[in-house]
């Protein structure tokens, strides 16, 4: 039996689903050890909602999911991973639980039954302050409309929602809805703003758990020390940590269950942000290190440039200061309209620290601090108070009208015990309205450079320098040496391909307008902001040659609709605008034919080729630098998946490890295992800085041992477009430490100061070890 690294190599992502259960991904091992993967990264295991294609529904009893194979069928899937050297890290989902039917889900049927009454009721975040006590479920449309409510064998229906009922209250000459009249709930239009139950960020069928709860806690986690009792993972990730009411609290008690394992914590951070040092984790999920290499692809002049044709075509800016003011506004509706139960509830909490205050006043504060927070997650993470409190200074200076209401939060912030369920409560909300307004409607507005509207990036400024680069890279080899790096994930709005595509676009900013212009004369878009959002994506996805075929087409115009209804402009959710769909649509089915479909081929044809290798760059970059490179499924090929479910469908395994990505992903992965005193905690990381005219175009640096003995040094190439084979890499020189240094690819052996083109030749990115 192969041993399992003490630090990870490299995870692979795998989505589980009854189709690509346990057995089958027992099926995947050997090509994962060929990769050099040291542990596989599973989606939930729990059993879900019945048809969940994610898990992250699941519902108790919290149990591994018979679908996938049951408790025996993962002991099996441990046992062969183990044989071949590989651990597994699991995927868990503390942070909420599916109630879409509660047939499924035991505790939540109790509490529609008997309220506040019930013995689960304190499992759930209830707010019963509406309906006379009754607990107010958001399911009806706007009018309130309840003919699809029924009584059908005793059993109460809404539509194909089951109600559960209390008992005695159905009997026989009763009506549907005086059955209902008699329920612990009410049903009550989905925007009436009378939520009865705390929501994963908006979504109805996700209800909140108490986690600071310990009977709560120990009935969500039991399965999980019974797993680690028989040491059946290595490692947890934590889904959401920061919808968690104290996030700290919370992963202090999972690393008492789950011991030295490894904790991975899926946590925003805003720009300039650190994770907090107080948390008892390995690192987080890796967006952080996804902002960083999207923004080193990123060329920042090109930027500039597209916001001047982004405002011409749309008629809205798309620099910095207008995004972040749009931001800012687009926080504080999406917080009234979609969240005005963390409003109300957190304002309560500060008003009772304050009596003295007007409540309209605190209610003012609670509002802007929560549209304004210049982090993910203020309250719970003591290393990020002073940013708070000199937010609450700032918009003090900007708005003094606010200063009674502003003093009860900065009194709260300052000293922890004046109202310390206020203050978790607002940076619950700060996180659910970021996500909501920023990640879902935001990112799907705003289309300056879409490859920047990615989790943990930011469109306001869409690129990085070196020195922020190397510098950030630097201190997580530090601090943070077994965090993971992510590129793609589940959650991702387009895969590493996708984007590196679309970042080509800054790369060519004149020849971008050119084909925009052009086709907006030969073909009006109906909604042009909203077209030229999709024009990129479809840029995206679109082949190296030829055309989209009809997988393509169909896939896309799942994509556009989705895209649109979370954008909310020419169609939501919840109003659907079936007419401004099919008109997007059809406008983007006629790029793919005659002379517009041309233009884009010849367009794709300049950038298709660069950012392959970009891709392949990124890749070697993700692995190799501080942290733990977590390859999602499928992306050790090229994968031009959009955002989900598309890049959930199924991987095909039998493709080649002689790809140009997978070589790579394998060769990187070889040298860390050979280095594991580089890579590991105690590595040292050192920027190498490139010299000559086109020295700007080679992202290097070298790790090495705790003793700082450089041993291997990884470079890559980025704004390929003007840096190809030939002149361009001659003028770039690499000055490698002393010593010899062979190609871990090639076996050429290079010293001193070299140029691109003698090291890189046509490759895109090269692993030097010293001998």
């Amino acid at each position: 039996m192969t041993t399992v690294p003490a630090d990870p190599v490299a995870t692979y992502r795998v989505q589980l689903t009854p189709d690509f259960a346990f057995a089958e991904v027992a099926g995947i091992l050997d090509h994962l050890v060929d990769l050099g993967i040291s542990h596989l990264y599973l989606s939930p295991i729990l059993a879900a909602m019945p048809g969940s294609t994610h898990g992250y529904d699941w519902c108790p009893p919290a149990r591994v999911a018979p679908e996938l194979g049951g408790v025996d069928g993962y002991r099996l899937l441990r046992a062969h991973a183990q044989a071949r050297g590989i651990g597994i890290v699991l995927d868990i989902v503390p942070n909420h639980i599916g109630v879409f039917d509660a047939r499924h889900n035991h505790w939540w049927a109790d509490v529609l039954r008997n309220g506040a009454d019930s013995p689960y009721a304190e499992y759930f975040d209830l707010d019963l302050d509406f309906g006379d006590g009754a607990l107010c479920l958001p399911w009806l449309p706007a009018d309130g409309d309840l003919s699809q409510l029924r009584l059908t064998d005793g059993e109460l229906w809404f539509g194909d929602r089951y109600l559960p009922t209390a008992d005695d209250t159905v009997s026989s000459g009763r009506s549907a809805r005086e059955v209902l009249d008699r329920q612990r709930y009410r049903l009550v239009p989905f925007d009436s703003r009378q939520i009865g139950y705390r929501r994963f960020l908006a979504v109805n069928e996700l209800a909140a758990l108490r986690q600071e709860i310990p009977r709560v806690y120990d009935a969500t986690h039991a399965w999980l020390r019974e797993l680690a009792d028989d040491d059946l993972f290595d490692g947890v990730r934590v889904d959401h940590l920061d919808g968690l009411i104290d996030p700290i609290g919370y992963c202090r008690r999972l690393r008492e269950d789950i011991g030295d394992r490894l904790l991975y914590v899926e946590k925003g951070l805003s720009v300039g942000e650190r994770l907090d040092p107080e948390l008892p984790v390995d690192g987080t999920t890796g967006y952080d290190q996804l902002r960083l290499i999207e923004g080193a692809f990123t060329a920042p002049s090109g930027a500039i440039e597209l916001s001047e044709v982004y405002q011409r075509i749309t008629g809205m800016s798309g620099d910095g200061d207008e995004l972040n003011a749009r931001a800012a506004e687009l926080r504080h509706v999406t917080l009234i309209d979609l969240f005005s139960d963390r409003v109300r509830r957190t304002t309560a909490l500060f008003a009772t620290s304050a009596p003295d205050v007007p409540v309209h006043k605190v209610q003012a504060a609670v509002t802007t601090l929560i549209s304004r927070a210049p982090v993910a997650r203020p309250g719970s993470y003591p290393s990020l108070t002073p940013a708070i409190l000199a937010r609450i200074a700032r918009i003090r200076r900007e708005a003094p009208s606010m200063d009674d209401g502003l003093d009860v939060l900065a009194r709260a912030f300052t000293d922890p015990d004046t109202a310390p369920e206020a203050v978790a409560r607002l940076g619950e909300a700060v996180s659910a309205v970021t996500a909501k307004a920023i990640e879902d409607i935001g990112y799907n507005r705003t289309g300056r450079l879409v490859s920047a509207n990615e989790l943990g990036c930011t469109p306001l400024v869409p690129s990085v320098d070196r020195d922020e680069f190397h510098g950030a890279l630097a201190t997580r080899a530090r601090n943070w040496p077994r965090a993971l790096t992510a590129l793609s994930t589940h959650d991702t709005k387009r895969s590493e391909d996708v984007r590196a595509r679309i970042a080509l676009i800054s790369q060519i900013p004149q020849r971008w307008t050119v084909l925009v212009l052009t086709l907006w004369r030969i073909a009006p878009p109906p909604h042009a902001p909203t077209a030229y959002y999709l024009l990129q994506n479809l840029i995206g996805v679109w082949p190296d040659t030829g055309t989209p075929g009809p997988a393509v087409r169909e896939r896309f115009h799942a994509y556009a609709r989705k895209s649109m209804r979370e954008a909310g402009v020419v169609s939501s959710w919840t109003a659907v605008n079936d007419d401004a769909e099919t008109d997007v649509i059809e406008w983007t089915d006629r790029l793919l034919t005659g002379t517009p479909a041309d233009l884009i081929c010849d367009f794709v044809e300049i950038i298709a080729r660069p950012a392959r290798d970009e891709s392949v760059s990124r890749k070697v970059l993700s692995l190799a630098a501080p942290g733990v490179g977590d390859v999602y499924q499928g992306t050790q090929w090229w994968d031009d998946s959009l955002t989900d479910p598309d890049n959930r469908r199924p991987v095909d395994y039998g493709q080649s490890l002689d790809h140009p990505k997978a070589a790579m992903v394998a060769t990187t992965l070889a040298v860390r295992r050979r280095y594991p005193e580089c890579f590991g905690p105690g590595g040292v990381y050192e920027a190498v800085v490139c010299r000559g005219t086109s020295g700007i175009h080679v992202v290097a640096f070298t790790r090495g041992d705790a003793d700082g003995q450089p041993r291997v040094l990884v470079a890559g190439v980025r704004l390929a477009h003007t840096f190809r084979p030939g002149q361009a890499r001659e003028d770039a020189v690499i000055p490698l430490p002393p010593g010899v240094w062979r190609d871990a690819v090639t076996g050429d052996d290079h010293y001193g100061d070299v140029t691109a083109d003698v090291v890189f030749g046509d490759r895109p990115a090269v692993i030097l070890e010293l001998l």
